[in-house]
C-alpha cells in the first residue's frame, strides 16, 4: 500500500544530507565539547560551525544563539528566564501549548497574563495589542506562523508598537516570537522582525528531534532554567547534544537554500492545487484561516457533518497521514483552541483537518490525496444522520 505523509507541521524526516553530517559524531568524533583535549576541541569546533549556520539563517550573531532540547524548552526559557512576579506578559490565544501552559504556570507565580484574541482570519490585530499594554508589561510573546492554520502573525507591526511604547519607558518591553513553524518557510531576520527573543526547533526543518534554539539579543540578560555547568555562556547548563547540534546546523544551511531555490513557491502551488481539488470534489468544505497570509505548506480545511478524528483514521488506513490539529494535542477531547479562538463552533473545529506538506511533496502525492479524501469523506458522511437530514448532494 502506498504511504503519503502530509503532517510536516508535526515533524519532518531527516534529510539525507543531515544524517550524513551527523553520522561521524555518534561514533568517531564523540568528544565532549567542553574538554580541552583534541577530541573535545574537535567537538567544540563542530558546535561552533553549527552555531554559525543557525545564526546565518536568523541573520544574527553566533553569540546570540542558545542551543536547547527543542522548541518547548526554548519557549519556556524565553518566558521563565525574563519574567518575575509583578511583571505583565501579553501573549495570544492561539499560541502553541509550550507558551500557553507556561503562561498559565507563570500566572500562578504572580505574573499578570493577558491572552489576546484573534480575528476570524486567525491573526492578532495590532491595535488590540496597543490597548493591552500596561506600565508593568515586560514581555510580549506572539508566534510568527500558527502551527494549525499556517496564518502569519504581524510581528513587524507589533514590534513597532512596542518600540513606540519603549520610547516612553525606563524598562523596555521585550518581544519573543515562536518561529518554529516559520523556519524554512519564511525568511527569518531578527532585526527586521524587531524581536529580542526567537524560538526554532530542528525537527520542523528536516533536522533531528531533541535539539532547538533560543535566540537572545546581545546584551539581554536571561535567567537559566537549568543549573550545572557553564555551557552556552552560562545560559543553559548540560553537555551539548553534539550530533543533534551538528544536524541542526546542516538543516539550517539547507533551510536557507530552500528559501531561495523555488522550494517555497513549488510547495505553495502544490498546496493550492490540493485545496482547489478537494473543494471542487467535496461539498460543504472550506479553508480555515486567511488563505492569502499563510506559510506555503499548510492547509486547514473543514468538512461539515463528520468528525475530523474519524477522517484522520480513515485516511491513515488508506495510507495518507494528516492531522486534526496540533500533534501535541492529539487525542484531546477538547476541540482545537486555535479554531475556537477564531470563532469556530466546537462542531466546526472538530470537523477540521490540517494538511501540511513536506518540501519533498510531489504532484503524485496531491493526486493520491485527491483520490482518497473525497471517498473517505463520502463514506463517513453516509453514516451521519445530520448529513442525511441536510440533503446535501456530494
Amino acid at each position: 500500500m502506498r504511504h503519503t505523509y502530509m503532517d510536516a507541521n508535526a515533524t519532518t524526516p531527516l534529510l539525507p544530507e543531515v544524517l550524513e553530517a551527523m553520522r561521524p559524531y555518534f561514533i568517531e568524533r564523540f568528544g565532549n565539547a567542553s574538554s580541552i583535549h583534541g577530541p573535545g576541541q574537535q567537538a567544540r569546533a563542530a558546535v561552533e560551525r553549527a552555531r554559525d549556520a543557525v545564526a546565518a539563517l536568523l541573520h544574527c550573531r553566533s553569540s546570540e544563539i542558545i542551543f536547547t532540547s527543542g522548541g518547548t524548552e526554548s519557549d519556556n526559557l524565553a518566558l521563565f528566564g525574563i519574567l518575575k512576579p509583578g511583571d505583565h506578559l501579553i501573549t495570544s490565544s492561539i499560541e502553541h501549548h509550550a507558551i500557553l501552559h507556561a503562561a498559565e504556570r507563570l500566572a500562578e507565580r504572580g505574573i499578570d497574563v493577558t491572552f489576546l484574541p484573534v480575528d476570524h482570519s486567525g491573526a492578532v490585530r495590532s491595535e488590540v495589542l496597543s490597548e493591552a499594554l500596561r506600565p508593568n508589561t515586560r514581555l510580549v510573546s506572539i508566534m510568527l506562523a500558527n502551527n494549525e492554520t499556517g496564518v502569519i502573525q504581524p510581528i513587524p507591526p507589533i514590534s513597532q508598537i512596542i518600540a513606540t511604547a519603549n520610547s516612553r519607558r525606563d524598562q523596555p518591553i521585550l518581544l519573543h516570537t515562536d518561529a518554529v513553524q516559520a523556519a524554512a518557510k519564511l525568511p527569518l531576520d531578527v532585526q527586521a522582525l524587531g524581536c529580542q527573543l526567537l524560538t526554532i526547533t530542528a525537527h520542523k526543518i528536516y533536522g533531528p528531534l531533541g535539539i532547538g534554539v533560543l535566540y537572545v539579543r546581545r546584551g539581554q540578560q536571561i535567567e537559566p532554567l537549568l543549573f550545572g555547568g557553564t555551557h552556552e555562556r552560562q545560559r543553559r547548563a548540560g553537555t551539548e547534544n553534539l550530533p543533534g547540534i551538528v544536524g541542526l546546523g546542516k538543516a539550517a544551511e539547507l533551510a536557507a537554500e530552500a528559501l531561495t531555490d523555488g522550494t517555497v513557491q513549488r510547495t505553495a502551488a502544490l498546496r493550492d492545487r490540493l485545496e482547489r481539488g478537494l473543494m471542487q470534489r467535496i461539498a460543504a468544505c472550506g479553508i480555515n484561516g486567511d488563505p492569502a497570509n499563510r506559510v506555503a505548506n499548510t492547509s486547514n480545511l473543514w468538512f461539515d457533518h463528520l468528525e475530523g478524528e474519524a477522517l484522520v483514521i480513515a485516511l491513515d488506513l488508506k495510507g495518507l497521514a494528516v492531522s486534526g490539529g496540533s500533534a501535541c494535542q492529539s487525542g484531546a477531547a477538547e476541540p482545537s483552541h486555535v479554531l475556537t479562538a477564531m470563532g469556530a463552533t466546537a462542531h466546526h473545529a472538530r470537523a477540521s483537518l490540517r494538511f501540511s506538506l513536506l518540501r519533498t511533496a510531489t504532484e503524485d502525492d496531491i493526486d493520491f490525496a485527491l483520490e482518497i479524501v473525497p471517498d473517505a469523506v463520502a463514506r463517513l458522511r453516509s453514516l451521519s444522520p445530520e448529513w442525511q437530514a441536510a440533503k446535501v448532494v456530494v
